[in-house]
């Protein structure tokens, strides 16, 4: 009995777990290829570009959350970017203003997908046009500057781990004491899992996504300033594939499209593996154009191995 317990509680980890047993083997594979990245410093460099996909991962968990899929993360991130290098140095209040106001639309269009039963993929397809749009109009070639406080956040040195390492710590606490383990957390959930509950239980379901939407807005101007901290300045394309890389994320750490389905832990987790596979590549000289080839080859294997542990054969 005691074992079949265990083999239970192990299948139900087994989303989380295994994309971690990943990242454990190719942290493991760095350190050997290159020793000199095991030391403060070391880890500092290769995990710097994870933080602005693990922010969009995270923005894309919440979306996935609902049941929806956002297409206009990585051009969003590159609205942001430029929003960043253009205003946020001289005219910080047009430029908060801008991100705030943009942030607000990113609810809206959770809201009007589901009064108007829109599919979010053709909505937020057209979002992202929009976004591009916009971040041309605004800066129609690379460059701006940066807001010191912006370019200097990344360069944090703090106590006992790199400043990339505490982030990822602080968003999986954050959201997994926020989004899964509180009552509100378990309602904004629900209105993706099972939205006709949530709305005999008395719930505005309109009114849920648009908040998922909101904090998944949020979630995607993070990445896209530390982006533009860690560049100085902003690109219009600088952040194409941010959006199937989240996607990717989401689903690598345990998410599932059905709607209610996430985990903040394996979101983080999934970005950060996404993000070594391609210094890994890049250690063993493989070239560029092969590597994302490789991270969606790194996505079907984990979910083929997901399946076998739960003894799905669908």
């Amino acid at each position: 009995m005691s074992a079949a317990l265990a083999g239970g509680r192990i299948r139900r980890l087994t989303p989380v777990l295994l994309p971690l047993l990943i990242l454990v083997m190719l942290v493991g594979l760095v350190f050997v290829l290159r020793p000199n990245t095991m030391s403060y410093m070391g880890l500092n460099l290769l995990l710097k570009l994870s933080v602005p996909l693990i922010f969009a991962a995270l923005s894309q968990m919440l979306i996935i959350s609902q049941g929806d899929l956002d297409l206009s993360t990585g051009a969003y991130v590159g609205f942001v970017t430029c929003i960043s290098a253009v205003y946020l140095a001289d005219q910080p209040i047009l430029g908060w203003s801008i991100l705030i106001g943009s942030v607000l639309l990113y609810g809206l269009v959770g809201l009007v997908t589901w009064l108007r039963r829109l599919p979010s993929i053709v909505v937020t397809l057209g979002m992202s046009f929009v976004w591009l749009g916009l971040a041309l109009f605004i800066l129609p070639s690379p460059g701006g500057q940066a807001p010191d406080w912006l370019v200097a956040l990344p360069r944090l040195r703090p106590a006992f781990m790199p400043f990339p390492i505490w982030t990822a710590i602080v968003c999986v606490i954050v959201l997994e004491f926020g989004l899964m383990r509180s009552s509100a957390g378990v309602v904004l959930r629900g209105a993706g899992g099972n939205p006709q509950a949530m709305v005999r239980a008395g719930w505005s379901v309109a009114g849920l996504r648009a908040i998922a939407y909101l904090l998944a807005g949020v979630c995607a101007m993070i990445s896209g300033l530390l982006l533009s901290g860690l560049t100085t300045s902003g690109a219009p394309n600088i952040a194409p594939s941010y959006t199937l890389l989240s996607i990717a994320s989401v689903i690598l750490g345990g998410g599932a499209f059905v709607g209610g389905i996430v985990s903040p832990f394996g979101a983080v987790v999934g970005a950060i593996t996404l993000t070594l596979v391609s210094s890994v590549l890049t250690f063993l000289h493989v070239p560029s154009v092969w590597q994302i080839g490789a991270q969606g080859g790194l996505l079907i294997l984990v979910l083929l191995l997901r399946g076998l542990l739960k003894g799905d054969d669908q």
